[in-house]
């Protein structure tokens, strides 16, 4: 049985919020030295070999047959997919925007779980919730339309719409964990599909299809990579599924309205991004309606 939020659950979530906020700052610092899509692709190839060693060296019951290699290679295949659609869209559009959208995922969980789920439905007030962010998703859409001309607009629409294709795929990647047979499995078991897939995949098809020239190490890229690495591929991901395995996923998921709010504040903040009204408008709205979801399920 999975429980409502208690104070440990609470301060994991918050710790989890401002580092996937921050990643997003730490991906764009040095997107001109080493591609997003490559970045992911290397932390998550490490993180994987890391894992590996945890695994060799404490799970002794691991390699045992369970039934969850067809449904952890899917729901790998789309965290691997859906990272490739976050580093691709920090190409394109501002580090605050990425996380806005990708920070819908919530909303999409929420309607995932209500449909597929028994017991997660949404009830009738709670669809005010999903409304008002799918509102504020239009607001910050029309926002970089009217506050930017011709292809600087294009750019950053094209990469908002990458971040909203990568929530959809987070969504389902939870979906996909919470409805199968990993729902019982191990956070280590669960992450190990995770990071093997991105590991493999990302990192071809970040040097080969996006990394634009040479590879010129800066200190600066040394530390993003060491941050993205360590602390979100593998440290966040672990205590996320472990959260997931213990606690209601609709709870734990729509916490996450906290981690595009800090993910805005440090992109004005570090890398001096612009905020259009109509974003920031949208930006709430979204904050808002996620909220409301949470707190209804209260």
């Amino acid at each position: 049985m999975r429980k409502p939020l208690d104070q440990r659950a609470i301060i994991v979530m918050v710790s989890l919020c401002a580092m996937w906020g921050f990643q997003q700052v730490a991906m764009k610092a040095v997107a001109e030295v080493i591609h997003p899509v490559l970045q992911v692709g290397v932390r998550y190839a490490i993180a994987f070999f890391m894992l590996l060693g945890l695994i060799i060296w404490r799970e002794k019951d691991f390699w045992r047959a369970d039934g969850t290699f067809w449904p952890g290679f899917l729901a790998g295949s789309a965290f691997a997919i859906e990272f490739m659609f976050i580093a691709w869209g920090l190409s394109h559009t501002t580090a605050s925007h990425m996380v806005v959208f990708l920070y819908t995922m919530p909303v999409f969980l929420a309607l995932g779980l209500h449909f597929f789920i028994p017991g997660e439905q949404l009830a009738p007030h709670q669809w005010l919730g999903v409304s008002l962010a799918f509102v504020g998703v239009v607001f910050a859409f029309a926002g970089s339309l009217i506050n930017l001309e011709g292809k600087d607009a294009l750019r950053i629409l094209f990469g908002d719409m990458l971040g909203i294709v990568a929530a959809i795929l987070w969504s389902a990647n939870t979906l996909i964990v919470r409805a199968t047979v990993l729902s019982d499995a191990t956070p280590i078991k669960t992450l190990s599909y995770q990071l093997g897939c991105a590991g493999l995949f990302l990192p071809v098809v970040g040097y080969w299809v996006f990394q634009p020239g040479p590879l010129e190490m800066t200190g600066l890229a040394w530390a993003s990579m060491a941050y993205q690495t360590l602390l979100v591929a593998f440290g966040s991901l672990l205590a996320w599924y472990w959260l997931i395995r213990h606690y209601l996923a609709s709870r734990v998921a729509v916490f996450t309205f906290l981690t595009p709010l800090l993910g805005v504040a440090f992109g004005v903040w570090l890398l001096d991004d612009p905020l259009e009204p109509g974003f920031v408008v949208g930006a709430v709205l979204v904050c808002v309606g996620i909220t409301v979801v949470n707190r209804t399920r209260q």
